[in-house]
């Protein structure tokens, strides 16, 4: 299963890290729509919203089914058909989706047979491994294995679509596949945007810490035929769920276990969080840059939320953010690990199966 993720990344950073080709071979960046409802976060859980992509022939009647579109979506998908006029009352969790299963419950082979599929975006997403022997649960990150390289300073340079492949070389994020669909209420309203995240069994890397994970779509050829449903059918589209390997993970602090908590030691390696010598492994190194420099900034907390008459119609009925409580100190930890000398070690470690 998938039930928290991170996705912190600012809204032009996001846009640059999902750089796309178009069917015409040209270098573009998905538009955003209703940006105001993204909230940065190190710790999402189902019922917030998330940033999706999706196809713009879905919002735009005419458009080329190979242009991208990011917007934010509630996790936890409600069905179309659904009657009730409160959609917290739907009966079953939707936040996941069993790919075994996916065309045999109404509420998502609907939306499927209607070309509704996204690919959800993150940093990477947690699970909790048990201990079976104290049944104790010890939380993971797992995210795309990262590539240190000189130019992952150079974030911000890029003037214009030429400088795009030059220039990302930063942190690159998790693209899982999912489906969403779109709920009218039956009184009259704004339309309710949200998404399911289609999972499977684990891989082999994996399956020491949780039996499912994320269908992952890597690469970008994967993502492409995944939302291009003008060109790719269902039945082609869904040769693409299945496990992947191409995974790396390492231990966090059990900070992340409440969702209220929203700092960067959600998904710090706990090996640096427990050392009172303060050195980091080039992979955490590169963490750490990506951290300081990508982090959530501090006024965005500030900025007043919207009054619901003034959010835009395309998605606006998300339920509320939880108050964050974040930890004093995760700033200063961040620059005390930034200033340490480079400690090679390996990107990470593999779990002991308990």
């Amino acid at each position: 299963m998938c039930g928290r993720t991170s996705c912190h990344l600012s809204k032009e950073v996001l846009a640059r890290a999902c750089a796309y080709r178009d069917r015409q071979g040209q270098r573009r960046l998905p538009e955003w729509r209703d940006p105001d409802r993204y909230c940065p976060s190190y710790n999402k859980s189902p019922q917030s919203s998330s940033p999706v992509l999706l196809s713009r022939l879905h919002v735009e009647k005419g458009a080329d089914s190979s242009e991208r579109i990011i917007a934010p979506m509630r996790w936890g998908l409600v069905p179309s058909w659904f009657k009730e006029a409160d959609p917290s009352k739907l009966q079953y969790n939707t936040s996941n989706c069993r790919s075994d299963t996916i065309m045999e419950k109404r509420s998502f082979k609907v939306p499927l047979g209607k070309g509704r599929r996204c690919v959800v975006l993150a940093d990477g997403f947690y699970e909790w491994q048990r201990c079976q022997r104290t049944n104790r649960t010890q939380p993971y990150f797992i995210y795309f294995p990262q590539i240190k390289t000189e130019k992952s300073e150079s974030m911000g340079a890029a003037d214009g679509p030429e400088d795009w492949e030059k220039v990302w070389d930063n942190w690159r994020p998790l693209t899982m596949a999912g489906l969403f669909d779109c709920w009218e209420p039956p009184e009259g309203g704004d339309c309710l945007y949200s998404y399911t995240i289609i999972t499977v069994d684990s891989c082999k890397g994996l399956n020491g810490i949780h039996h499912r994970m994320p269908a992952i779509l890597d690469g970008e050829e994967a993502v492409s035929m995944w939302l291009d449903f003008g060109e790719v059918s269902a039945q082609e589209a869904l040769k693409l769920i299945h496990p992947t390997e191409n995974i790396t993970f390492h231990r966090v602090s059990s900070v992340v276990n409440s969702s209220r908590n929203n700092t960067p030691e959600c998904l710090l390696p706990l090996r640096l969080l427990g050392r009172k010598e303060l050195k980091a492994s080039g992979s955490s190194q590169k963490m750490l840059q990506w951290l300081a420099t990508k982090s959530p900034k501090k006024q965005d907390t500030k900025t007043p939320q919207k009054a619901e008459s003034d959010v835009p119609q395309w998605s606006s009925q998300f339920l509320k953010k939880s108050p964050l409580s974040p930890k004093r100190g995760g700033a200063d930890l961040l620059e005390r690990w930034l200033k340490r000398e480079k400690e090679e070690e390996p990107v990470a470690k593999r779990p002991h199966t308990q």
